[in-house]
């Protein structure tokens, strides 16, 4: 019984020793989602890799809301940490951002019953708000922080997603962006 338990939840190891991408790669790894343990999958994996190459591959699989959600916020971090240096990245970084603001109206309520009724901090919308700003584009930065508010989410800072608003106001100079 304590042998199943064990393979549920850690997979199944096979007997002689391998190297460890060989031995990961016949695991099988599992997850909480919906109450239940249940088998991760390609964006779960891509996710919680941070591997650009694997989670770009996992964009267009088939996934829950919620390992959906990680995948576009972790999209989103990894390629803002390069838009600096990579123009590549910094445009991914925008597309991807653009998805997880259309997609999260469908998200939230999943991410929410996964939390046990509590809203995480989603870095997508500060970290898009700042690189719209960076790029002179007040205007869509300040939609992106009044999106944030409807949907009642915390940026971590004092001020808030309304102090990001007259930041960025005051940076466009004239108030009103």
């Amino acid at each position: 019984m304590l042998r199943k338990l064990k393979e549920a939840l850690f997979g199944r190891q096979t007997q002689k020793p391998q190297s460890s991408s060989a031995a990961e790669s016949q695991q099988s790894r599992y997850t909480i989602r919906d109450g239940r343990l249940t088998p991760t999958d390609q964006a779960f994996d891509a996710w919680t890799s941070r591997d650009l190459a694997k989670m770009r591959a996992a964009l267009d699989k088939k996934t829950n809301l919620v390992d959906r959600h990680f995948l576009l916020m972790t999209l989103v971090d990894e390629t803002y940490k390069r838009r600096k240096e990579d123009l590549e990245a910094k445009e991914f970084c925008a597309q991807v951002a653009e998805q997880h603001l259309e997609e999260f109206p469908d998200i939230k309520p999943a991410l929410v019953k996964s939390l046990d009724g509590i809203l995480p901090r989603v870095t997508t919308f500060q970290k898009y708000a700042t690189l719209l700003t960076e790029e002179g584009e007040y205007k869509r930065a300040i939609e992106v922080c009044e999106i944030a508010i409807s949907h009642d989410l915390n940026d971590g800072t004092k001020g808030g997603f309304e102090g990001r608003i007259a930041k960025i106001k005051k940076k466009a100079g004239d108030g009103n962006a």
